[in-house]
């Protein structure tokens, strides 16, 4: 437990309520870490110091563990629990004790101030990856770079120098924190001379001088995988943010985006075209050449009296995904009126108008009208 928790409402840094459930505290705090990022806010001492505090709030609350430990110290604080000081701690000055924290609030809070030195999982970190509609169709391998928080290579996360390990810090015996007595008010506080990590190294890592973890560039292949749908969302076990205390490593979720075709579109695991016919070849029937996304064009057989709009299915000419479902092309036939007619052409029109015009195509429509329910113009 740190004694910044009496003081530091987290839920108020991260802008949740109390009661926000896991999910949400993690929404909100990858929101606010993407737009406080030193990398998006280069020279802004404000966005850094906002940046350290909502880590810090979530570091917190985006544990289960240490979310129940820091809402019952907070609730413990609120009721006076801490005024007279720890048990042994009397009422004098400050001064400091190296007293087994895991005794004196291991009942209270499940492990007390060793909770802080248990092994943790690293953060999960966010990327994003572009590909072409074709790449989404037939699957791709692809790199991508990664700047961010890695474990030392040289130490293997250590801290330490090759050849040597880190100690136990005599002062707080492991624990990372000890008890102090400010004031007759008695709070645990960060151990000084570890810095809370219950850890002492003599000897640092000349890489990543003594913290394990590096800041780094590195590129990481991806296989995105045959059909993935624009948003879809794949997750890179262990390739995340580097764990602490011998905690494992935590995810790299890709975010995959998918460029648009410039003829075919996507719906579900179905691909649509629109294909234009002629006035004839809707009228009379014909057969037609249809774009497919592999090979050349299929003939599609157009009945006569087809309307414009109408659908026509190809089986199995539509997504085949990763496990091995196959979707269909889904063709809508639009009659394609001409811009620029031949006097042959017009000839031609005038004559087919001449022999319709005893036929009026909107005869059905206007008698369904007719015979329905009619709005008065002057009633309420």
């Amino acid at each position: 437990m740190n004694p910044d928790w009496i003081d530091k409402d987290f839920y108020k840094v991260l802008g949740v309520d109390k009661s926000a459930s896991a999910d949400e505290i993690k929404k909100k705090y990858r929101q606010l870490a993407k737009e406080l990022h030193p990398d998006a806010n280069p020279d802004n001492a404000k966005a850094e110091a906002r940046f350290k505090s909502v880590s810090e709030a979530y570091d917190v609350l985006g544990n289960d563990t240490t979310r129940r430990e820091y809402d019952e110290v907070r609730q413990a604080a609120a009721s006076g629990a801490y005024r007279g000081g720890f048990p042994g701690g009397g009422q004098q000055g400050g001064f400091t004790s190296t007293m087994n924290f895991e005794d004196i609030f291991g009942g209270m809070f499940g492990g007390g101030g060793a909770s802080r030195n248990r092994p943790r999982r690293g953060e999960d970190l966010e990327t994003r990856i572009t590909v072409s509609f074709a790449d989404s169709l037939q699957g791709v391998s692809a790199p991508i770079r990664i700047t961010g928080d890695t474990q030392c290579s040289r130490c293997k996360g250590s801290g330490a120098a090759p050849g040597t390990s880190p100690k136990t810090c005599t002062t707080c015996r492991g624990a990372g924190q000890v008890a102090r007595n400010v004031g007759g008010f008695g709070i645990p506080q960060t151990c000084s001379d570890c810095r809370g990590t219950g850890r002492l190294i003599d000897n640092p890592c000349n890489d990543c001088r003594g913290a394990g973890i590096v800041r780094d560039t590195r590129s990481i292949n991806i296989k995105v995988p045959q059909g993935v749908k624009d948003g879809a969302r794949i997750r890179l076990a262990g390739r995340g943010g580097p764990g602490t205390q011998g905690g494992p490593s935590g995810d790299l979720i890709v975010l995959v985006t998918v460029t648009a075709h410039p003829i075919f579109q996507r719906k579900d695991d179905h691909l649509t075209v629109t294909v234009p016919i002629g006035l004839d070849e809707a009228t009379l029937g014909a057969e037609v050449a249809v774009p497919v996304v592999t090979g050349g064009p299929v003939k599609l057989k157009i009945p006569a009296g087809t309307h414009s709009g109408k659908i026509f299915r190809l089986k199995g000419r539509g997504v085949q995904t990763a496990k091995g479902k196959q979707g269909d092309l889904l063709v809508t036939v639009e009659i394609a009126v001409p811009q620029k007619l031949s006097k042959a052409a017009r000839e031609a029109l005038e004559s087919y108008r001449e022999a319709m015009k005893d036929i009026d195509p909107r005869e059905d429509l206007l008698k369904r009208a007719a015979a329905a329910p009619r709005i008065d113009p002057d009633g309420v």
